[in-house]
């Protein structure tokens, strides 16, 4: 079976990429528009992986961040987040929390070859 990727992005073209970029790489996706709906379904799906925009809606990529991490159910999934926007000291703490932080624009080889570095 396919590892399984939430994808989280209020940008709708750029989750349609990653997702196509996803799928034809062999994975199954989920996707969410906000970072509500990110929560929602990384409980109730328990992806492999998600990949969370730093700048969602209701609640940003960070808080979603923390938020999986510190629930014991969802904890161990590795957690990408992508940003267009170049961090300062105190959001570069912030996104610690991750386990990868990739700026946008960001290759797409480069991304995959990172989501199947932290699957392993």
């Amino acid at each position: 079976m396919a590892p399984k990727i939430l994808i989280a992005d209020d940008e709708v073209h750029l989750a349609k990429i990653l997702q196509l970029t996803l799928e034809r790489a062999g994975y199954e996706t989920i996707v969410a528009y906000d970072g509500g709906e990110a929560l929602k379904k990384a409980r109730e799906e328990r992806p492999e992986l998600v990949i969370l925009d730093s700048l969602l809606p209701v609640l940003d990529g960070y808080e979603v961040c923390r938020m999986l991490k510190s629930d014991e159910c969802t904890k161990a999934i590795p957690v990408i987040i992508l940003s267009a926007r170049y961090l300062g000291r105190d959001e570069i703490a912030e996104a610690i929390t991750a386990d990868l932080f990739m700026e946008k624009p960001f290759n797409s080889t480069v991304l995959l070859d990172r989501i199947s570095n932290l699957l392993r």
